[in-house]
C-alpha cells in the first residue's frame, strides 16, 4: 500500500510494508519527498528511534530508474539529441 500527497513544495509518497505478517519481518514505511532539486527517502531505525534520512540528486533518481530496467553491468546515461535541431 501507499499514499501520495502533494504538498507547498513536495510531492510526499509513504510506502507500508504489507507483507505477509508471521511470514516475514514488516520494515517501517519508507516516506519519500520529491522536491524540486532533490529526493529524499525517511525510514525510522526502531533500534535507535530516530529517523534516517538519505538525499539523492534528480541526476542519480534517473541513474536509479533506469537501472531498474536494466542487466547486470556499468552504463552511463547520455543525454538525447534533440532531431529538430
Amino acid at each position: 500500500m501507499f499514499t501520495i500527497e502533494h504538498d507547498f513544495d513536495a510531492t510526499v509518497v509513504t510506502l507500508v510494508d504489507e507483507g505477509e505478517e508471521g511470514i516475514q519481518h514488516l520494515k517501517e514505511d519508507v516516506t519519500i519527498n520529491a522536491f524540486e532539486d532533490c529526493i529524499t527517502l525517511e525510514q525510522l531505525e526502531p533500534q535507535t528511534d530516530r529517523v534516517q534520512v538519505v538525499t539523492l540528486s534528480m541526476s542519480q533518481v534517473r541513474d536509479l530508474a533506469a537501472a531498474l530496467d536494466l542487466p547486470e553491468g556499468v552504463y552511463r546515461l547520455k543525454p538525447v539529441e534533440d532531431e529538430n535541431v
